[in-house]
């Protein structure tokens, strides 16, 4: 049997990507099979298709760090056939074959069952985007963070991380400023829960290591100045979580907002996650995300597409999450 997929090799120092058939033969080791339903395009996926990092470690793979679909062969313990799955990071488009492709075989460690009401088109309008922002969300809610506490600053705003955060945070009672270098996106933030819209200028520059007190909490997919910028601006006991670069991996600031204001510092691993933190999360988000927000961030392409909203999604010109429809 044969199936598509979106299949990245590198020749000459360059990655390419081309959609292909692909027979079952070549699938990894796993002890559970998967007919794919849906995967997403992260910011991360960018990173791979373009080379601008070094995501994928093996060549030629497929590529795709999340994944959706219906179990078709299980010997794991308490993964059965008809279950639907989902799995984010772990090694998929790095060292194992991801989810742009008809056909997935994993190790059920990897896996988490979809909890109602989640389709697996729902599962991958949130993936790895999604669950990173309940990780965030968890995170504030360890250190204490609840609504009454004051303002959380969301940067990235208009992104995937940023986006269900936002949805997230609103519905629990926070009230949220939403950065974002596009603030012709101002009604789709609003739609989706912020209180306030400020443009990512203001934080985006360098900046002083502490100035006036304003978030209780921050959720930051940016980095960079940007996240140097919020920690100066933390207030007394709040939580910053960090859980990206699309600003740039680095971080200038001092050890004044942790010694003067004892603030924390979170940062947030998607891809390695243990078990029990995934379940929560997934847990939390099929609880607490509003499902009305979740099909306003959401767009549907098809696999051909991904390459170019891959490119799209580095360059800041992608609103919300893009799930991946494998069988289009």
């Amino acid at each position: 049997m044969t199936f598509k997929a979106l299949l990245a090799s590198k020749a000459g120092g360059r990655i390419s990507s081309d959609l292909v058939e692909l027979d079952e033969k070549v699938l990894m080791p796993g002890d559970v099979t998967i007919a794919v339903d849906y995967s997403t395009v992260n910011f991360k996926d960018g990173l791979a298709l373009s080379g601008r990092a070094d995501i994928i470690q093996t060549f030629p793979l497929i590529a795709g760090i999340d994944l959706s679909g219906i179990v078709e062969a299980s010997s794991y313990p308490g993964i059965d056939v008809g279950d639907k799955v989902v799995a984010n990071g772990w090694g998929l488009s790095q060292t194992h074959h991801g989810g742009y492709a008809q056909k997935a075989r994993l190790s059920g460690d990897w896996l988490v069952k979809i909890p109602q009401p989640f389709s697996t088109k729902d599962a991958m309008a949130l993936g790895t985007a999604g669950y990173t922002a309940m990780l965030c969300v968890l995170a504030l809610e360890h250190g204490g963070i609840t609504p009454d506490r004051g303002d959380i600053l969301v940067t990235g705003a208009s992104g995937g991380v940023g986006s269900i955060a936002i949805a997230l945070l609103s519905g629990l009672g926070y009230r949220v400023v939403a950065s974002t270098g596009r603030l012709e996106e101002t009604e789709y933030l609003r739609d989706l829960g912020a209180a306030e819209i400020i443009d990512r200028r203001t934080l985006s520059e360098p900046g002083a290591p502490i100035t006036a007190e304003r978030w209780a909490g921050v959720v930051d997919s940016v980095g960079s100045h940007t996240l140097a910028n919020a920690l100066a601006q933390t207030q007394y006991r709040g939580v910053v979580t960090a859980c990206g670069l699309a600003q740039g991996l680095d971080l200038a600031t001092t050890v004044l907002p942790f010694i003067l204001r004892n603030i924390t510092l979170a940062g947030i691993d998607s891809v390695n996650a243990p078990q029990a933190v995934r379940v929560e999360a997934w847990t939390r988000l099929a609880r607490d995300l509003n499902l009305k927000k979740l099909a306003r961030a959401m767009k549907v392409i098809g696999l051909a597409e991904v390459p170019d909203i891959a490119a799209a999604i580095l360059e800041g010109k992608v609103q919300g999450r893009t799930v991946v429809d494998v069988n289009a």
